[in-house]
């Protein structure tokens, strides 16, 4: 057994004791980060949740949590031992435009936990006052768009795609103004902080600041870089470090928005800024899964206009956002622009190997079938289907050339609602070429079905699910937000007595506030 932590007796490494002198003056003294003391003084903070996983991965004792200044030290209101809490600086490209300076507006690092197994994870407070780059803001954050978050964080690990964790959600018993949809109605709201944890919070962001500013600025480009590979890719340390370390950033990109694809997840604010140079998901905001097939759906209404980050585009925006990557690399000279080219073709070679994968492997087939699973997303998107509760029911379709034509669609029943005759047809033709698909693989029964339900989740996160926690939340009762934490930490599981949280969303789920956000929080 690992020994246990405790973040209460012993001293937190920041993550600044891994850099260098050279790094740390090199970083100061050009704005990389700024030392801060968090600022929300919290009035009766609470403990809504916490990760039972999250605090294995740290070694924390999980008797930590029963302490009662747990809520003080995990909403920034008493230090942890030997802490030096900074925010970062970072810019970014949003919706296309470059933004200027950005940084961790309410964010702020406490430091790292090395485990027993050697792993850095730096902890960090969202949501906990004000830092040098909150610019007009309060750096506070809301219960609402907390819980989302801390759900968020869990629920994708829970899938299997990368993301940034979340060990803990505190309520602070502060009330937080906010305009929800920046229409002029603002109103309070409880005001909370969750504690995020990853092995690095660094962004596509973090570069990209300092090649626009002046030409000596370009050398914290060359440090970052540095810094990066030797601590999060120090298998790249003994070959051409540059060009492999941007090769590998852009095909763990590309991973991670096929398997993106792959569970219908929609991030809704792919700025630059968003985007981790670990391949995480990072920073839940109007975040969306599909329900009805649409792949014009975003969940973000600030992104209505043009849906530059509608489902559909995410690949492409991944892409985008590679380029303005490699960009100042190739302004600090550690990668040429015929490298920068490769890189970008890299993403893309990537992302099609990965996303046939995925798609393949949903369908329960032994290899990509380009026209049977074109023909399977336009049906979707023509009946507006359920995109997780279709593929969970496909894996009930037997490989068996004798069955009436009239029950051919019996399996997918509960997922094909209200389809007229014309589409009828339109649904039966695809199933019966996708059973002589079955048919020919060979594979059991069986055997598919359990394949196919180990990448097809039955439990994903939906808004109208977190709406229903949020809810009970803002009434003082946290028990939704434990029973969906348990529930999507496993969703790949049958879970007897969940079957709710599988169920298609009630008409109310379709209003302004639940299907779609703003990026208020």
């Amino acid at each position: 057994m690992p020994p246990h932590l405790s973040l209460f007796s012993s001293p937190l490494p920041t993550a600044l004791s891994s850099l260098t002198r050279r790094e740390v003056r090199a970083c100061a003294s050009l704005g990389c980060f700024t030392l801060v003391t968090p600022r929300c003084h919290p009035r009766h903070p609470k403990l809504v949740a916490w990760s039972q996983s999250v605090a294995d991965i740290l070694d924390l004792d999980h008797k930590e949590f029963e302490r009662p200044d747990f809520p003080q030290l995990f909403s920034g209101a008493s230090p942890l031992v030997g802490s030096s809490p900074y925010a970062q600086c970072y810019g970014g490209h949003q919706f296309g435009s470059w933004a200027g300076q950005l940084g961790d507006g309410r964010a702020i690092t406490l430091g790292e936990v090395i485990n027993s197994r050697g792993e850095r994870w730096e902890l960090q407070l969202k949501g906990c006052g004000k830092t040098p780059y909150s610019r007009f803001a309060d750096g506070l954050a809301v219960l609402r768009s907390s819980i989302r978050e801390f759900l968020c964080s869990e629920a994708m690990h829970g899938l299997g795609i990368p993301t940034t964790r979340a060990i803990c959600l505190v309520e602070t018993g502060k009330s937080v103004v906010r305009d929800m949809f920046y229409d002029g109605n603002s109103k309070e709201e409880p005001g909370a902080i969750v504690c995020r944890v990853a092995p690095s919070f660094l962004r596509f962001g973090s570069y990209q600041i300092h090649a626009t500013r002046d030409k000596e600025d370009l050398e914290i480009v060359r440090h970052l870089a540095d810094y990066t590979i030797r601590h999060h890719y120090p298998h790249l340390e003994n070959i051409k470090k540059s060009e492999a370390w941007a090769v590998e950033v852009a095909e763990r990109t590309a991973f991670l928005i096929a398997r993106w694809q792959g569970v219908g997840f929609t991030h809704g604010v792919l700025n630059t800024d968003n985007m981790s140079v670990l391949g995480l998901t990072i920073d839940y905001g109007p975040f969306g899964f599909l329900d009805a097939f649409d792949p014009s759906y975003t969940p973000n209404t600030t992104d209505l206009p043009g849906k530059r980050y509608c489902f559909a585009n995410q690949p492409d925006v991944g892409l985008w956002n590679i380029a303005q990557f490699t960009s100042p690399l190739t302004a600090a000279e550690l990668i040429s622009k015929d490298e920068a080219n490769y890189v970008m073709e890299r993403y893309g070679t990537k992302f099609m190997d990965e996303y046939q994968s995925i798609m393949t492997r949903k369908l329960g087939l032994p290899k990509y079938n380009k026209q049977l699973i074109g023909k399977l997303l336009n049906n979707l998107a023509v009946d507006k289907v359920d995109y997780t509760n279709f593929f969970r029911l496909l894996s009930n379709v037997k490989a068996d050339h004798n069955i009436p034509e009239k029950e051919l669609l019996v399996p997918l029943k509960a997922a094909l609602l209200d389809i007229g005759p014309e589409r009828k047809e339109a649904w039966i033709s695809w199933v019966q070429t996708y059973i002589e698909e079955l048919v020919s693989s060979g594979v059991p029964d069986e055997e598919r079905k359990a394949a196919m339900n180990s990448v097809n989740p039955k439990y994903v996160l939906r808004n109208y699910l977190c709406q229903t926690a949020i809810d009970s939340a803002e009434q003082g009762d946290y028990d939704e937000v434990r029973r969906l934490l348990k529930v999507m930490e496993h969703p790949y599981d049958e879970q007897p007595g969940m079957e709710k949280y599988a169920r298609l969303p009630p008409a109310w789920a379709y209003r302004p506030g639940v299907c779609m956000l703003s990026c208020s929080s």
